[in-house]
């Protein structure tokens, strides 16, 4: 049996673009290996009517209605392999099975590599978070941190300046900021500090102190961290896709990439704000587009014939 569409990844894209293809009668697998980037994160902010939501309370939902179809099945696999033969999508799972479908969509997602800062990771996703917009009203009117390793220490500053007035921002060493951006974050109360920090302080996930390797210490009550993204399932080397600036995987507005019935949407793509209502409405593009290219597929053949 050849499948109308294989989706890699059970994240809300993959999720979502699981549910409309059920719903557009498409034999469909998510293949998901529940390996989330938000496993640290306890609710998930900005979707209307799931505010508030935990990660996993929301995909159990999602599954639930999926369900609801008979055209849709998910797998517990992970997927180690995509190539194309003959124009259909050859997809090998960790378990050594094969599956074969006439489009794929990628919703595999990133991961993030944090700054090697001694226990961050006690912080991360209780504290310290990466999105304001995700997390800025629960840190909102705190005295916070932004840490930031590169070029991204201006634009998080400027971002975060909109739920608190107190922020210190710490390049751990390095020398990313220019004169005038300095003088810029000074002017609108914004420290910078450029030392090497030692350290996090704080008990239960919750931070209280930077420490600084010359000894000092800021008081801080949460912040923002930049992390390094990268792809967390890559597929390029068989299917020969193209990545973007941010390294994620290029399309067009319809989720297309430029290998014919190969399709990316949510964080894979890397395009923006790492946020679960733009993931799950990329999803749903895709399976549109994926529907569409099957229909118009359908009507071809039938002129062909006529």
């Amino acid at each position: 049996m050849i499948l109308d569409c294989a989706v890699i990844g059970g994240g809300p894209a993959g999720l979502n673009a699981a549910l409309v293809l059920g719903r557009s009668r498409r034999t469909t697998i998510l293949f998901d290996d529940n390996k989330p980037r938000n496993a640290v994160t306890s609710e998930s902010h900005g979707f209307i009517t799931r505010d508030g939501v935990h990660p996993q309370e929301l995909k159990r939902i999602a599954q639930e209605e999926i369900g609801k179809y008979p055209d849709v099945r998910i797998e517990a696999q992970r997927v180690i392999r995509i190539h194309k033969e003959n124009n259909v999508f050859q997809v090998e799972t960790a378990a050594g099975e094969m599956y074969s479908a006439k489009k794929v969509i990628l919703a595999t997602g990133f991961k993030e590599n944090l700054p090697e800062i001694p226990r961050v990771k006690e912080f991360y996703g209780k504290s310290l978070f990466s999105c304001p917009f995700c997390d800025g009203w629960e840190l909102r009117d705190r005295p916070l941190a932004v840490i930031a390793e590169d070029q991204k220490a201006m634009h998080m500053a400027k971002i975060v300046s909109n739920w608190t007035d107190d922020i210190v921002v710490f390049t751990n060493g390095r020398e990313v900021l220019s004169t005038e951006e300095k003088q810029l974050l000074e002017h609108k109360g914004i420290r910078v500090n450029e030392k090497k920090i030692a350290s996090l302080l704080g008990e239960n996930g919750m931070l209280e102190k930077v420490l600084l390797e010359d000894g000092s210490a800021v008081l801080r009550a949460g912040g923002f961290i930049a992390a390094e993204w990268k792809q967390a399932a890559s597929f390029d080397e068989t299917l020969g896709y193209e990545l973007n600036e941010q390294g994620g995987i290029e399309t067009d507005s319809w989720q297309r990439t430029k290998i014919d019935g190969l399709y990316a949407c949510g964080d894979t793509r890397i395009a923006g704000p790492a946020q679960l209502v733009i993931a799950a409405g990329e999803g749903s593009m895709a399976a549109i587009a994926v529907n569409a290219a099957l229909i118009e597929e359908t009507f071809g053949q039938e002129e062909q014939h006529a």
